[in-house]
């Protein structure tokens, strides 16, 4: 018994004295480790705990071909001697200022002037040169044509280039679009033949009626309710065209009647246009409308005008002002005509209503100006004061309709939210 009790007694103290010399041997003076010189200790652990909690709150990130969770990353970052295994994911700060705007982002409303610009431009040197060919070549319903060529001829080679890249067509898409194409053709010739036939400041004076047909078209044909402001802004329209018709000196028949079923057409293209509203870009529905109008524009021009041509009209011009002239001019006038309605497309879709309204007023002040300028057309003080009264009403047409169409919009919207 003894004898038990002295070896228990001896295997007692010798685990003790292990123990002892273990736990010696763990808390003995090692040498220290230093990385990156702060201390390192190889052996040390990670607090699992604090992984599991942010692994189970945060999900897994992938940023590029690395592996990123939130809750390691965050305990890493807490101890100073971890190694950069893992990079913190970049804040929102950075990647803004590592994003290099462009220029448009930089300068939008520099942009957009120079948008407005060259609308202008290209329109003033599109009516200049137009109304300079009718001066030697007088036959609208064919410079119709070649106007229209020219920009299709312009479409087929950018959708060719892929700038822009095509859109599909099928026939209901056609069906929305050749109502549109046909109010266009008709528009476009007869807008051309008022300005063979009268001044070209008159013609935009005489379509500066275009919002009174269009408030007419929403009324009666539409079922729209125009509201009482907006008929009486037309008044001083109506009132400054007559006035300027009257003592117009170049007033024809030919050329008022003309560019009054420009108007109309123009109204109803509108009307149409909303109807073929689809998921297409402008630039391809312009392009669209620009062929199937042409195909409109050729049996009259044929018609009406081939017979002349023949004869005596193309040998005309090019007595007057030589062969290389008149196609030079024919092709330019079929240029500028297509690309002042794309820029001006463009340059729309990037402004508000009123931006639009007010740019549409200035534009045919440009117009009327520069023509009466360039072609030294002699006016009267009553053609004056008309059409300045014309112009007034229009902008405060524009104006009224711009804040209703903005109204409309933002109450849209609240109701959507």
């Amino acid at each position: 018994m003894a004898s038990s009790i002295s070896n228990f007694s001896l295997i007692h103290q010798s685990r003790l004295s292990s123990s002892f010399h273990k736990f010696h041997s763990r808390n003995a003076a090692a040498p220290i480790l230093y990385r990156n010189g702060l201390p390192f200790n190889p052996k040390a652990k990670l607090d699992v705990s604090k992984l599991s909690e942010k692994m189970v709150s945060k999900p897994v990130e992938f940023s590029g071909k690395n592996l990123r969770t939130p809750g390691f990353t965050e305990i890493l970052k807490s101890r100073p001697h971890s190694s950069q295994i893992f990079t913190p994911k970049a804040t929102a700060a950075d990647a803004e200022s590592s994003h290099v705007k462009s220029f448009s982002e930089r300068f939008p409303a520099l942009v957009t002037g120079f948008f407005f610009f060259t609308w202008y431009f290209l329109n003033v040197i599109f009516n200049i040169l137009n109304k300079k060919v009718y001066n030697y070549f007088p036959y609208p319903y064919f410079v119709s044509v070649v106007h229209l060529m020219v920009g299709v001829a312009y479409c087929l080679v950018s959708w060719a280039v892929g700038l822009p890249k095509r859109a599909p067509v099928d026939r209901e898409l056609l069906g929305l679009l050749t109502p549109v194409a046909f109010c266009h053709a008709l528009g476009h010739v007869m807008s051309n033949v008022s300005f063979a036939a009268v001044a070209v400041s008159f013609t935009h004076t005489i379509k500066a009626l275009e919002p009174f047909f269009s408030a007419a078209a929403s009324q009666f044909v539409l079922g729209h309710q125009i509201p009482l402001s907006l008929w009486l802004s037309l008044a001083p329209v109506v009132i400054g065209v007559s006035m300027a018709s009257m003592t117009e000196l170049s007033f024809n028949w030919t050329g008022f009647i003309s560019a009054m079923i420009s108007n109309i057409a123009f109204t109803y293209r509108s009307i149409y246009s909303k109807k073929a509203m689809t998921g297409m870009d402008s630039t391809n529905v312009y392009a669209y409308i620009s062929i199937i109008a042409l195909l409109f524009c050729l049996p009259p021009a044929i018609l009406i005008e081939g017979p002349q041509l023949m004869q005596h009209g193309f040998q005309d011009a090019i007595a007057k002002v030589g062969v290389y002239k008149f196609l030079s001019d024919l092709f330019w006038i079929g240029m500028f005509y297509h690309l002042y309605n794309q820029v001006a497309t463009n340059t729309l879709e990037r402004v508000a209503p009123l931006t639009h309204a007010v740019g549409n007023v200035l534009k045919r002040v440009f117009v009327i100006g520069f023509s009466i300028v360039v072609f030294g057309n002699k006016i009267s003080t009553q053609t004056g004061i008309g059409t300045g009264v014309a112009i007034a009403g229009v902008a405060i047409y524009s104006l009224i309709k711009a804040n209703m169409e903005e109204q409309r919009r933002k109450a849209a919207q609240t109701h959507a939210m």
